[in-house]
């Protein structure tokens, strides 16, 4: 009986800090905001929302209870988006990302995107990016019913690309993104941003530091030899 493990047929990206850095421009816009009402969000009191757009943690709730009175939400919102689009925009492919992409075409790979935002965010942005022609399918907040940790949305590019889970690796930068592929039973791979390394990222198969530590095709054979233990 031949127990050798699939190959790999199939890339399935996370977007926001995995491909383009937006949860540090986040974070920074947000402590702006609060910095201008004299308050403090800690990256602890933060953290729970990284990666996911499900509602464990309210920014306007939480610094109307620092200033003990209610806050005009429409201007604090509008001051949020100009500071945090503003530094978005600064923000360019993350290290790897290009070469990942080039090379999984041309060893015939599919490659998806599986993110908590929503169509609108990640195609805009790919579209800026030069990347909008690299995905053979894009599944977002708009496609399921549950975003990460919950495992919908690699599930539903699972299915989409038609590839089973164990010939496929998630490319993730935080803690419920990777408990969603873990959970989707796929290979996970954490690549962190400059936010997402303090948190715990142990969960994941294999840990970066960039997608420039390690070729594609270096990471192909790691993930043909992996077993159930976890690769250091």
């Amino acid at each position: 009986m031949n127990s050798r493990r699939p190959s790999t047929r199939a890339l399935i990206f996370d977007f926001d800090g995995l491909i383009l850095d937006t949860e540090v421009p986040e974070f920074e816009a947000w402590q702006h905001i609060y910095r201008m009402h004299t308050c403090h969000l800690s990256f602890a009191t933060w953290s729970a929302c990284i990666g996911t757009s499900e509602p464990v943690f309210n920014p306007y709730e939480h610094l109307e209870a620092q200033v003990r009175r209610a806050i005009n939400r429409d201007d604090v919102r509008a001051a949020h988006r100009e500071r945090f689009m503003e530094l978005v925009a600064a923000q360019s492919v993350l290290p790897g990302v290009k070469e990942y992409l080039i090379d999984a075409k041309r060893l015939g790979l599919k490659v998806g995107v599986a993110s908590s935002s929503t169509r609108e965010w990640v195609e805009g942005h790919l579209l800026r990016l030069g990347l909008s022609t690299c995905f053979d399918n894009i599944k977002c907040k708009d496609d399921v019913r549950r975003t990460k940790p919950d495992p919908e949305l690699y599930l539903a590019a699972l299915q989409t690309l038609q590839v089973p889970s164990d010939e496929a690796i998630a490319l993730e930068d935080s803690p419920n993104g990777i408990l969603a592929a873990k959970a989707a039973g796929l290979f996970c791979v954490a690549v962190p941003n400059a936010l997402t390394r303090r948190m715990s990222l142990d969960r994941a198969d294999l840990r970066l530091t960039s997608l420039t530590d390690l070729p594609l095709e270096g990471l192909l054979e790691l993930h043909s030899a992996s077993d159930e233990g976890k690769l250091r």
